[in-house]
């Protein structure tokens, strides 16, 4: 069975010093878990690109906000200079970011970047 490793290489969170709710570990640490329930759905997504394409693999990098009313992803956009993954692939990643959001949101505009890796029977 092919197997992926989302990886969260890393989470810049420029905007978030002087937050309210939240200091930059924790709203890492909340970004990932709302990413966390999503990664099934991007390994089911990406097993189907498999399907037509055996060699897709390569790393997603993306880019986004956490916008401050209710704390929802917003203006996600993939990396181009860092990303290797073929275009399906990136689509895996970005449509099951959209409208995830952490809560309580913040006060303050969160500004986030993550890299998800991609390999067939990777583990």
């Amino acid at each position: 069975m092919n197997k992926i490793l989302l990886i969260t290489a890393s989470l810049a969170l420029a905007s978030v010093t002087g937050c309210a709710y939240r200091d930059a570990k924790m709203f890492s640490d909340d970004v990932n878990k709302a990413v966390g329930p999503k990664q099934p759905d991007m390994k089911a997504c990406y097993d189907g690109v498999l399907k037509t394409n055996p060699t897709a693999a390569g790393k997603v990098a993306v880019a986004f906000e956490i916008e401050t009313e209710e704390g929802k992803f917003t203006n996600i956009t993939v990396d181009k200079s860092k990303t290797t993954a073929p275009e399906p692939v990136q689509e895996c990643v970005t449509k099951n970011l959209q409208g995830l959001a952490i809560s309580p949101p913040d006060k303050k505009l969160g500004q986030g970047t993550m890299e998800f890796d991609f390999a067939p029977g990777k583990s």
